[in-house]
């Protein structure tokens, strides 16, 4: 791409986000009360996952937990009911249909209806298109997207016969932006924004106000699944560690965007914002919140 016109689309962005930081500091946006709603995270035994389900847990929800990582899931467990929470946790592998149907229909039968289902179970195999493995591909679309749409299917019957609930997806830049070496992982997260598109459309079709939605697209966090991540000019990027200061001071992540801005026609605007960006801002300006 031209370089002048790389450096408009930069000017272009970090204006927007300015702008857009500016407007929610003087015009900030009622919270949505999730005090007793039962609230299942996928992916919950660390990085995201977990700063999500303590978050919910300061807001006194009630939790389920799903992970295929059963220590990790026991750690996220204990610190949400250190803060008082009520915690139910399932070792649930994302990648497996039959796995996540019959977690689901537990949660039902024993704990409740399911009211904010938060799709935060992901993977990434960082690699060029040829060196990735069959497997790989097939886990990556399993767990980054099919997982969405087999829970999404689940609990969405109960919520349409409430005409309430929340889905939540959690996608990320690189849904919007494509990165080399990580084909299979970009083509992933550009489906599930999709997916977030598409649902959100058509709830809105079918008159169900009652179900909000919500996508959430972070660039690079520093969860452990990738080290030294850089942007496509190979220049470092400090990405942010999911305990760091900045991370907590942006702590109201997913409980805040329930209640964030919303956006007619279900769509999701230009969500980037350059790494040098999410550096050094307080707040995370990559998200974009809708209904």
């Amino acid at each position: 791409m031209n370089l002048a016109v790389e450096l408009l689309l930069f000017v272009g962005t970090l204006l927007y986000s300015y702008v857009e930081a500016l407007l929610k500091l003087l015009l900030p946006v009622k919270r949505k009360n999730v005090r007793g709603e039962l609230v299942l995270v996928t992916g919950a035994a660390r990085g995201l996952g977990r700063a999500t389900a303590r978050e919910f847990a300061r807001c006194q929800s009630r939790l389920v937990l799903w992970d295929v990582e059963a220590h990790g899931l026991k750690e996220t467990a204990a610190e949400c009911e250190s803060l008082g929470a009520t915690v139910h946790t399932f070792v649930v592998d994302c990648s497996k249909r039959e796995e996540i149907y019959s977690a689901a229909d537990k949660v039902k039968k024993d704990i409740g209806d399911v009211s904010i289902l938060v799709n935060n179970a992901g993977v990434i195999a960082a690699a060029d298109l040829l060196s990735t493995q069959d497997h790989q591909v097939e886990k990556t679309f399993e767990v980054n997207i099919l997982a969405h749409i087999w829970t999404t299917r689940a609990f969405l019957p109960t919520m349409m016969k409430n005409n309430h609930g929340h889905i939540v997806t959690v996608a990320s830049a690189a849904g919007h932006f494509v990165v080399p070496f990580m084909v299979t992982y970009c083509a992933s997260k550009f489906a599930a924004v999709g997916f977030h598109k598409a649902l959100t459309d058509e709830l809105s079709s079918l008159g169900k106000d009652g179900i909000k939605t919500t996508c959430l697209c972070p660039v690079f966090i520093n969860t452990g699944f990738v080290k030294n991540p850089s942007t496509r000019h190979h220049s470092p990027t400090p990405p942010l560690p999911a305990s760091s200061p900045r991370m907590r001071a942006a702590r109201p992540l997913l409980p805040a965007a329930l209640g964030g801005a919303q956006v007619s026609g279900g769509g999701v605007g230009p969500l980037f914002i350059p790494p040098s960006l999410t550096a050094s801002t307080p707040t995370p300006l990559s998200l974009r919140f809708t209904r």
